[in-house]
């Protein structure tokens, strides 16, 4: 039975690749991690903790490690984890915003930099804390899933399998290749949700036209998991599973009345 794995994505308005962590895109020169919490960020954590109030979902954040050096937001997401409790699962999101696959190859660096992120994650996220992995922006090639494999790392959802976005697979690259090296390296992919080839999740919400497929494609998706069974699930590779993201920042939509668009389950559907 096909479920779906409700993923967000808690990246700051500085965490984009125009503005940090890309070789050729990033223009505004953020180089440096601010301690403030931008002014719509704060609109969206408003939004989301009430959407969050209002159902009873598992939900796996995918967080940036440098976030943490915020007291407000430090503040904030151990509210969330006190409030929510067993439902939060906590992936790592990296360290920066820094895009790896668009660069040359760099184990050694992608090592130090898996290693501290996961070190504040868990610091800060404790048991809500799992080895799973989503990169920056989606910026994934082959040769990382063998660092991320040997620090431990069970699982990655990095992969939005369209052609459009191809490239983020690092020259000469795919996403076949990339899924292989993860699976050869003993850990599982959860590739993003795709309709007709295009992709569904993130940007894709707030981008026309594939915003209409977007809502559409959402709008049929499957009952989540129950939160008791999500981990074994998400790590069965043989569990069929629709992997759905969005990101905090999407609730400052609307003047922070956003919501994403999902259909009414009453409840996750217990698994036989």
């Amino acid at each position: 039975m096909n479920r779906s794995w409700l993923t967000v994505d808690f990246d700051e308005e500085r965490h984009v690749p125009r503005a940090q962590g890309h070789p050729s895109r990033s223009k505004d020169g953020v180089t440096t991690v601010s301690g403030a919490v931008s002014p719509r960020y704060i609109t969206a954590m408003k939004g989301f903790e009430q959407w969050i109030k209002s159902n009873d979902y598992p939900l796996t954040f995918f967080v940036i490690a440098d976030q943490f050096q915020s007291d407000k937001f430090r503040e904030w997401f151990a509210s969330l984890l006190a409030q929510f409790g067993e439902r939060i699962t906590v992936g790592c999101h990296g360290l920066t915003h820094r895009c790896w696959s668009a660069w040359p190859e760099d184990p050694d660096g992608f090592a130090a930099a898996l290693a501290e992120a996961t070190s504040v994650l868990q610091h800060h996220c404790g048991s809500h804390f799992r080895p799973w992995f989503r990169a920056p922006a989606g910026y994934i090639a082959p040769w990382m899933a063998a660092v991320l494999s040997k620090q431990g790392y069970l699982l990655d959802s990095s992969v939005n399998p369209s052609l459009l976005v191809q490239r983020k697979a690092g020259k000469g690259n795919s996403w076949t290749a990339v899924s292989k090296a993860v699976e050869e390296s003993g850990m599982v992919e959860r590739v993003w949700k795709t309709r007709f080839g295009l992709p569904m999740n993130g940007p894709a919400l707030s981008l026309f036209p594939l915003s209409i497929l977007a809502f559409s494609a959402w709008k049929r998706a499957p009952a989540p998991f129950p939160t008791k069974l999500l981990d074994n699930a998400l790590l069965d590779p043989a569990t069929q599973v629709t992997t759905l993201y969005w990101h905090v920042l999407d609730h400052a939509r609307k003047d922070g009345s956003w919501l994403p668009p999902l259909p009414q389950w009453s409840k996750p559907i217990p698994m036989n």
